[in-house]
């Protein structure tokens, strides 16, 4: 399992269902209300099909899909199927919301932000992931660079002999 935070832009959406390409459609987001948001975030929840962004490192035809969505080759990726255990929302400020995904491997956040804003009849892209969790290790327990450097100066001086 791993955990994701992040914010989903509602009102628009890109290529790579992130911010590393350009908005190319935008839709209203004025009709989106408490309830369709709830809505979206059961029907994303549980067992879900969901097709990988084309911008993804999936092997399409032996090919990974980004090198031939960059090149401008058409390709279809195939929907697959994916555990989302939990989906929560912490904040939202329309057009943003931020959530927390708990999910099985091989689920693609950018294509829950593009789905999301589907759902809400809009359009959606991912602006901001952090990987919290992945298996037992946790971002809670992870060392800062200096944490880091100090310990490993620490094991390098009692090899020292």
């Amino acid at each position: 399992d791993k955990t994701y935070t992040g914010i989903c832009q509602l009102g628009a959406t890109t290529p790579s269902y992130d911010a590393e390409t350009d908005v190319n459609q935008e839709f209203p987001t004025d009709h989106i209300n408490d309830e369709l948001i709830k809505q979206a975030v059961e029907s994303l929840t549980g067992e879900i099909e969901q097709t990988p962004p084309v911008f993804s490192a999936k092997k399409v035809d032996g090919v990974r899909a980004y090198k031939a969505a960059r090149s401008g080759k058409s390709i279809e990726v195939r929907k697959q199927e994916v555990n989302v255990k939990e989906f929560d929302l912490s904040r939202i400020e329309l057009p943003q919301i931020d959530f927390r995904i708990k999910c099985s491997k091989g689920t693609y956040i950018r294509s829950m932000a593009y789905d999301f804003g589907k759902a809400v009849n809009s359009g959606g892209y991912l602006s901001a992931l952090r990987r919290t969790q992945s298996g037992v290790y946790n971002v809670s327990n992870a060392l800062t660079i200096d944490e880091f450097h100090t310990k490993l100066e620490g094991v390098l001086s009692s090899t020292d002999g």
